[in-house]
């Protein structure tokens, strides 16, 4: 029996769309789900002054994000107490690089967060997209079956589309300013893409649209409070 995986494996990589979308003007951020402080290592290499808090839920990984990281709490964000919240009110970007989908509520931590965001703060996330075409296709047989990462990833708890991902920010009060969806050479996704439109069609929806929307792996916004 294999080992049981209870998070994402850890890497050195960084998301560089992520980093796109992170303003380059943040005083003071704080990322969900830091990992190996990636992300943090090259934000600091553009705006070296900025303060940068790393939450992780795994001990280990929390300790590599030390080294890039100005601070690093181990937390579950899910488990945090009104003393956190009021302590991190002068945060002014929040960042989940593949974090909201690992939560059981995600609506209400983006809504705790809009409730201390500064006016004109924003929230910088990457999420992948559950319509993807290689899902439907996997769907279409039966073979829903979980992985140690990538879009069937076994920690994952939420799964999010476009249209739901822009509903949940918007539900919690977030302007969406700014996405780029994330599209990577994938040869075999031309024989799919017309049955997916076919379906859009039979259902009533703008084939387009779907095909559009089964294309990116991964969505990264960014939303602000206005």
């Amino acid at each position: 029996m294999g080992s049981i995986v209870l998070q994402t494996p850890v890497h050195e990589l960084h998301n560089p769309d992520l980093l796109k979308l992170v303003p380059k003007s943040a005083k003071k951020l704080i990322e969900i789900g830091c990992s190996s402080g990636a992300l943090a290592r090259e934000f600091k290499k553009i705006t070296p002054e900025a303060s940068y808090l790393g939450i992780e839920i795994d001990a280990d990984y929390a300790e590599l994000a030390r080294r890039f990281c100005n601070e690093v709490t181990v937390l579950n964000i899910e488990n945090a107490d009104e003393y956190f919240w009021r302590d991190q009110a002068d945060r002014d970007c929040w960042i989940f690089g593949d974090a909201l989908e690992h939560l059981q509520n995600p609506w209400l931590i983006l809504s705790q967060i809009y409730t201390v965001l500064p006016f004109g703060g924003s929230v910088v996330a990457c999420i992948p997209n559950a319509q993807h075409w290689t899902l439907q296709a996997r769907l279409s047989i039966g073979d829903f079956r979980y992985e140690n990462d990538g879009l069937m990833d076994k920690t994952h708890l939420r799964w999010f589309t476009r249209q739901t991902i822009i509903e949940m920010f918007n539900q919690a009060g977030f302007v969406i300013e700014d996405g780029i969806p994330r599209i990577f050479d994938e040869p075999q996704r031309e024989k799919f893409l017309p049955i997916i439109g076919e379906m859009a069609k039979l259902a009533g929806a703008d084939p387009q649209v779907a095909i559009s929307d089964a294309l990116p792996l991964q969505y990264v916004i960014r939303a602000i409070k206005k």
